[in-house]
Parts: structure tokens; sequence; C-alpha cells
């Protein structure tokens, strides 16, 4: 009887250890995919990290972050912001999101708000919801004079596309003149960029030959005339944007480099990675693209101000959060070969002597340069443009 009982409690206490081991044991073959990111002031920079020039501005989890000297720095709470843009005086455009709406703001570098340039909400007595409103994107002209967003005005019904609005500096909406006309159920037009000549660059979702809803760099110079929604295009007549990429490209995020002559952008091509691609720029079309990065799901680049190479978001492995990346220059725009030396005739050799025909030196194999990885176990948003100033 007791042999039966020692027997008993020997195989229970054996179940317990052996579930207890292979708990441990699996917990240590889990995936961090899906851990929690964490903040980019939680970890300190190492000695002899890579040092971004100027100043970064970017958004995680609602909070505004600048990393500047290798460190980082949060500069809001965690209420809402996103999406930035510059502003003069080396300040910044931000929205805050809300609920049921958003604004658009301005705040200085150190994160104190300084002007708010929208008022989209609503009293919370008002229970209609085309009273509210949403501004993404915000970006101004060139001059300073106008403010550029993504705004979802006119609302037919539950079909609310964003099309891309223009507003006089600390004017209100019913000052603002419609810059392109959105298709139905896309979503509609985002990330606004005014262009010194007066023209805007803009991404624009729509439905490609396939019917998949893709994305395409549009341009357009002047304001358009609205129209009623449920159509799928401009009426005849109408829609003066035209398009800079083709719908199977699925091009989008356009970022101007700091001479203007050549963009970036994220081109998919209707897979589940985005191409860093650049294509240069005259003005009005684009040059042959040239994807730089193809093995990275890349988002928002970002020239650096002295065009020493460009920055992006991107994750470190697919299903983790948005890291900070870093391209240089040389791994896009090598230097130019060394020139063709030139063979000097010896002193005191015969005067009829042919002069030796010159022998081109074989060019040397560019190095290959591969992009660094300025974070990890952070997540950026995605979505969000940064901001570098020097």
């Amino acid at each position: 009887m007791i042999s039966r009982f020692v027997l008993a409690a020997g195989l229970a206490l054996l179940m317990v250890f052996s579930g207890i081991g292979s708990y441990v044991y699996l917990g240590t073959r889990q995936s961090n995919l899906t851990a929690a990111p964490q903040e980019p002031t939680a970890a300190s920079p190492s000695p002899g990290a890579f040092s971004l020039p100027g100043t970064l501005f970017m958004t995680q989890s609602g909070a505004i972050y600048s990393l500047s000297a290798g460190r980082f720095h949060q500069l809001t709470t965690a209420a809402g912001w996103t999406q930035l843009a510059p502003y003069p005086s080396s300040n910044l455009l931000a929205v805050k999101r809300s609920q049921l709406s958003s604004d658009v703001y301005v705040v200085n570098r150190l994160g104190r708000v300084l002007r708010r340039l929208t008022n989209n909400t609503a009293p919370s007595t008002n229970y209609d919801p085309s009273a509210r409103h949403w501004s993404f994107y915000p970006r101004l002209s060139r001059n300073n004079k106008t403010l550029f967003m993504s705004y979802d005005k006119p609302k037919f019904g539950f079909d609310v596309p964003m099309s891309i609005w223009a507003v006089p500096l600390g004017g209100t909406i019913q000052q603002g003149r419609l810059w392109s006309i959105a298709i139905d159920y896309t979503g509609g037009d985002m990330q606004p960029l005014p262009l010194a000549s007066g023209a805007l660059i803009y991404t624009k979702y729509l439905y490609g030959p396939e019917g998949k809803l893709v994305s395409q760099i549009w341009i357009t110079n002047q304001p358009e005339v609205p129209y009623g929604g449920n159509v799928l295009a401009p009426p005849a007549g109408l829609g003066h944007g035209r398009p800079l990429t083709k719908p199977e490209e699925d091009c989008a995020q356009p970022s101007l480099s700091p001479n203007g002559k050549t963009i970036a952008m994220i081109c998919t091509h209707e897979t589940q990675v985005s191409d860093l691609t650049l294509a240069s720029f005259n003005g009005s079309t684009l040059g042959p693209r040239r994807s730089v990065i193809t093995n990275q799901l890349v988002a928002q680049p970002t020239w650096a101000p002295d065009s020493s190479g460009i920055a992006y978001l991107a994750p470190a492995q697919l299903g983790q959060g948005f890291q900070l990346w870093w391209l240089p220059k040389n791994a896009y725009a090598p230097p130019a070969p060394s020139p063709v030396p030139t063979p000097i005739p010896t002193p005191g050799g015969p005067v009829s002597s042919p002069v030796p025909t010159p022998t081109p030196s074989p060019a040397p194999a560019a190095p290959v340069i591969k992009p660094v990885q300025i974070t990890t176990n952070l997540g950026f948003d995605a979505t969000s443009p940064m901001v570098w100033i020097t």
C-alpha cells in the first residue's frame, strides 16, 4: 500500500516538474515579434554608435520625439501627435488626433504648442458626424502663406474621401480651395508636397486595371472645381491633376531632395514589400526609376538637409516595429571614377619618339554600401512623416 502511494506521489512530482520544464523551454522558443516596442528614450546610445547630423523629429505612439547627437528626447506626451512637417524658424507642423476629429498645430522644437491652425471639433452636444472633420498631412507652401492638407470635405453620407485643400495660413476652411478631386471609396488623396513653382505633388489612391486599390504620385498646378459624389473619375473637362507614376508601380509618400531635382518615394509594385525608389524630376515629369532598396518595407523617406543621405523607417524583421534607418549618399550616388592617367614623356628622349597612347585604368568596383540601422526594439509611426532640421 505504501509503495503504491510513493509511486503515485513520484509520478505526480514528475508530471509537475516535466510540465514546468516544458513551459520554460517553450518560453525560450517564443518569438518576440509581438513584444511591445520600447520608448525611444529608454535606451542610451552605445559607444561608437552612428550619429546623424542635425535634429530629426518623428512620432511614436502619439508622442513627438527628437533625435540629436545620438540621443532621443521626448517632446510631448503620448496625446495623439502625428504627421509632422517643417515650419519656419525651426518649428514644426503637427497633427493632433482625438477620438472624433484631428487638428493642425504649430509646435516649437521643444514640443511646446505655439498655435492652433484648424478647429475641426464640435460641441459634445452635437451628434452630427458631419460637424466634425479630419485634417491630415499638413504642409506649408514655399512662400509660407498657404496651408495644404488632406481634409474630409466634401462628405457624401458614409463616403468620406480625403481631398487636398489649401487654406490661407491663419484662415478657415471656408476660405479654402479644393486642389484635388478624390476618387470615391478609396480613402482619398494624401501627403501634399507644394513646389516652388506653385504646383503641387500628392499621393492619389485609386483602383488599378485589375480592380486592386493602388496609389499613384500625381501633380497639379491649379485648384479644382468641386462636383458631386459617387463617381470614380473626374467628369470630362474637370480635373487638372495628372499622374507621374503608373498604377502598377503603386507609389506613394513622395519626398523632394534639397536641390529639387530628385524625388524619393516608396513603390510596392502591388506586393507586400515597399521599395525605396528614386527618380529625377524636372518640375513636371519624372525620369527613370531606380529602386535602391528592394528587400524592406520602407516608409517615409526623408532627405538629409545637406543631401548626405536619406533616412527612412522600416522593420528590421517583418512583423516587428518600424525602426530608423540611414542610407548614405554613396549608396545611390557613388562618386565618379578617378580620371584616366595621361602618360608624361620622359625628358631627354628622342624628339621623334611617339607619345604613348594613354591606357585607361580599369574602374575600381564600386563598394557595396548597405543601409545603417539606427534603432532597435522601437516602433515609430510608419504613416507619420519625419522632419529633419540642421
